[in-house]
């Protein structure tokens, strides 16, 4: 059986990690290269950085801490924000992360998932979503975009299974509901889009305490989970996150 995977997220904004509560109040927590070397060192299983004002903003990613990173840390490593071609995508491989993270762009450009899959592997192309409630939608989710500023009227089971179709090696579920709330995960859309597709979905938003993992990976049937919060203000390391998923019976790498 495949381990189930911890991700440490980091929000970047002006160069600097940050964390808020439904993309909102965001406070100041330290330097992304530093954090980054902590949680690698800390038994972390990947991590991914989100430039959370790239797309917004309308400009490019910073590509300097996309090379300071791969260089501080040996675990892989997504890249997501202010990717607006493949030529973005190409220069964030090149400095250094495994994996490049599309989300208002492939809403936009649903082609860009297939032409980075065919140019770099599907492996390195994840699709970020970030899905709301909405009865406007079949499944009772709707597809948000340029940090949940935008409403798209998409529903979020079926973008997932055209990115998947398209190529996606990956996605991403980020509850904007539960983001930064730490009550646990949004299950039910996790699970939805989780049966829907055939790669790997990542649970994100929402974690609080080591055991809203578990949950989430044997209720929802997620194959890794992202944590912030619960991580970056010092209640869990991710030892003892690990430690409760171990003892819970779903298996995790042990390495730290």
């Amino acid at each position: 059986m495949l381990t189930k995977r911890v991700i440490p997220c980091l929000d970047v904004r002006n160069g600097r990690v940050t964390k808020g509560v439904k993309f909102k109040n965001n406070v100041d927590l330290g330097d992304p290269v530093e954090m980054a070397v902590a949680y690698s060192d800390g038994g972390a299983d990947e991590l991914v950085f989100y430039d959370i004002t790239a797309s917004a903003e309308r400009r490019p990613i910073d590509i300097g801490m996309v090379e300071a990173v791969a260089k501080a840390v040996r675990i892989p490593f997504a890249v997501g924000g202010g990717i607006s071609c493949l030529a973005d995508m190409e220069r964030v491989i090149l400095a250094g992360a495994e994996k490049i993270s599309v989300n208002s762009l492939a809403v936009r450009n649903p082609q860009i998932i297939s032409e980075g899959a065919v140019a770099f592997g599907r492996q390195c192309v994840v699709l970020g979503m970030d899905p709301v409630r909405s009865a406007k939608c079949p499944s009772g989710y709707e597809i948000t975009t340029r940090g949940f500023r935008e409403f798209t009227g998409i529903d979020a089971v079926e973008w997932a299974k055209r990115a998947a179709d398209l190529g996606a090696g990956e996605i991403v579920v980020n509850s904007v509901d539960a983001d930064g709330t730490r009550d646990g995960f949004e299950l039910e859309i996790t699970r939805l889009i989780a049966e829907a597709v055939n790669v790997p979905v990542v649970a994100s938003g929402g974690a609080g305490k080591p055991e809203h993992l578990v949950t989430v990976f044997e209720q929802a049937k997620a194959d890794a989970a992202i944590v912030a919060g619960m991580i970056h203000f010092g209640d869990y390391t991710i030892g003892q996150i690990k430690d409760v998923m171990h003892a819970a019976g779903v298996p995790t790498r042990m390495s730290y």
